[in-house]
């Protein structure tokens, strides 16, 4: 699979707030505009909402999404549908 670069525009304090957000998801920017656009594809449609819990800590955020992440470096992201990804970030979160 060969990759390509893309450039995206957007308002310098959204990118800011952004960027952190990815970062406490414990995420790249890059990996989260990737996972979206994957989810898209697969759904035909924008298909999800990510949203930070202000209840949860920045450390519970991280570790909700560890699980995600080592199956995205596992190459497996795509295999998942967006329910499987789901159930594995309220998995994650009810253990903790």
């Amino acid at each position: 699979m060969s990759q390509v670069s893309m450039t995206v525009r957007m308002d310098s304090q959204l990118k800011t707030m952004f960027d952190a957000l990815c970062a406490e998801f414990g995420m790249s920017v890059n990996t989260a505009i990737n996972v979206f656009a994957r989810a898209v594809v697969q759904r035909r449609r924008i298909p999800f909402e990510i949203c930070a819990s202000e209840e949860k800590s920045s450390a519970e955020r991280i570790a909700a999404f560890r699980n995600m992440r080592a199956w995205a470096e596992a190459g497996n992201t795509p295999a998942l549908s967006l329910e499987n990804i789901n159930d594995e970030i309220r998995k994650t979160r009810n253990q903790q």
